[in-house]
């Protein structure tokens, strides 16, 4: 079995970091190699998915070679790397044996059902993930981020239980109430959740989370319905010269997934305030370089924490036509070490951004409509190229500028509407 040494690293560590494990070494990027050269300075994505790929663009505009991994071929950032492969990403050897072949200096996750375990075990044995491999198993299952959250951290939070089992998932609608929020501790894009009413509707909510779970048999979280008056997401990009936190970004979510975002959500200046504070103190404890994507419920001045993503955000796509710097880039700086300001997150102009979704089952599917899309004023289309579509799947984004984020969600929307996916 292969064991990973500091060819892995990139330039120098930080002095004053801890010497012992990647989990506490941060490194600053001196030098970067030719792609494909013998010192090429490699990243991998686990993880290939419309994210990813933004990710890649950026980091191959500043010379580093990027390999993507994921569990189905021609992936968005597969399209855009310098290689690819297809591996089960719940496989411990199989991850073991990628890492192992390609010796990348970064290993960046990006989606959640990865065999995170081999990850902590790879991360002992030198190899970088970014944030940390820590943060990346806690992150991708709800039950560990949220005990860190509310039992370790006391960060305000829904109230909750978790359910291994029939009979704990009924007590534990018991004990929270009703109207109460139902999710598979493993999953994205909102995938197994739904909100029980009625205690009637729990026998289908059960098995809706176990069924769309990223992980056969994982438990369920059951969390207390929260009022709020909108929820954000905080980028808050950990890197070499501190902690800069993106403005708030504001979203509109259906079925637990993301439809629309908006740069700047108004806040006021106590919620504002507790936002930051809840975002630091979380990505803290996590650890790492990197943005992270904090969700938070906002009601009045009272802010309570959601969830994190270790890694960019899918509402904050809207960056790329906000900021002058977009999450993605912001990530590929931070785990480099190189400088970030607040110049490079202030908003630019109020933005928006509306998802484009695939209506039918299919493969290769066709876009039509951009004519019209891009006659919008001040829109752009970003479209994923993912190799097969299903009803409601993410295939592209419209984004669009304005005099305000009301005018910015109306060109926004507009432009979406107008892209028809056919299969």
């Amino acid at each position: 079995m292969p064991r990973f040494h500091d060819q892995f690293g990139v330039g120098r560590a930080v002095s004053g970091c801890a010497a012992s494990g990647w989990q506490n070494r941060r490194v600053i990027t001196e030098s970067v190699g030719t792609p494909l050269g013998p010192d090429a300075t490699r990243l991998m994505l686990l993880g290939a998915g419309e994210l990813g790929r933004e990710v890649a663009i950026e980091a191959m505009r500043l010379g580093v070679e990027v390999i993507a991994v994921d569990r189905y071929p021609n992936a968005p950032a597969m399209q855009v790397a310098h290689r690819a492969h297809v591996i089960d990403m719940l496989d411990r050897d199989a991850l073991r044996r990628v890492i192992g072949m390609e010796r990348p200096s970064l290993v960046v996750p990006e989606i959640e059902a990865i065999a995170t375990e081999e990850l902590v075990a790879l991360e002992a044995e030198g190899v970088r993930v970014i944030p940390t491999a820590r943060a990346t198993r806690l992150t991708m299952d709800r039950e560990g981020i949220r005990r860190l959250a509310a039992e370790e951290l006391a960060l305000p939070t829904s109230p909750y239980r978790f359910a291994h089992s029939r009979e704990e998932f009924d007590a534990a609608i018991a004990e929270v109430g009703v109207p109460c929020v139902v999710k598979p501790v493993m999953s994205s894009s909102g995938k197994g959740q739904s909100t029980v009413a009625d205690v009637a509707d729990a026998e289908t909510a059960w098995a809706y989370a176990r069924d769309n779970a990223r992980v056969a048999g994982q438990p369920v979280i059951v969390e207390g319905f929260v009022e709020f008056d909108y929820e954000i997401t905080l980028l808050t990009v950990r890197h070499a010269g501190g902690v800069t936190c993106c403005p708030p970004i504001g979203h509109r979510q259906e079925h637990g997934d993301y439809r629309e975002s908006w740069q700047p959500q108004p806040m006021s200046a106590g919620a504002a305030q507790s936002a930051r504070a809840i975002a630091e103190r979380v990505t803290e404890a996590l650890g790492g370089w990197g943005v992270f994507g904090v969700e938070l419920f906002v009601r009045g001045d009272d802010v309570l924490f959601s969830e994190v993503s270790p890694r960019p955000h899918d509402t904050g796509m809207v960056t790329m036509a906000t900021q002058r710097l977009s999450e993605f880039a912001l990530h590929v700086r931070a785990i480099l070490g190189l400088p970030i300001d607040e110049d490079d997150v202030a908003v630019a102009s109020p933005g928006a951004s509306a998802v484009i979704l695939a209506t039918a089952d299919g493969v290769a599917p066709r876009f039509t409509g951009l004519v019209d899309a891009l006659a919008v004023p001040t829109a752009q289309v970003r479209l994923f190229a993912k190799p097969d579509c299903r009803p409601g799947r993410r295939m592209g984004v419209a984004l669009a500028t304005g005099a305000t984020t009301a005018q910015a969600v109306e060109r926004a929307l507009t432009a979406a509407a107008a892209v028809k996916v056919s299969v």
